[in-house]
């Protein structure tokens, strides 16, 4: 049975909190991140329009970023978890 929200936790030179609304086949309709950075960056915005879904903006300050996407591609939860784990295939 498919989960409605999914949540996730990844820490890597910060935390990173995730949530996914309404995952359909390899789509979801509103997919969040929040993240807190152990090491400041540079400002940034960027908006995203066609490619990868609907619409996507990302946000960064300093140490804290935030990114929406609206009916893009899903986050492979899996793959992250094999990229710390070293057995990631780039071929999937």
């Amino acid at each position: 049975m498919k989960k409605l929200i999914q949540f996730n936790v990844r820490k890597d030179f910060g935390t990173d909190f995730y949530v996914q609304v309404l995952n359909v086949r390899k789509w979801s309709l509103l997919q969040v991140s929040f993240s807190w950075n152990d090491y400041a960056g540079l400002p940034y915005l960027q908006i995203n329009m066609g490619s990868n879904g609907l619409f996507g903006l990302l946000f960064w300050v300093h140490r804290i970023g935030f990114d929406v996407s609206i009916l893009s591609r899903t986050w492979k939860w899996d793959y992250l978890n094999n990229i710390e784990d070293n057995k990631c295939n780039y071929d999937d």
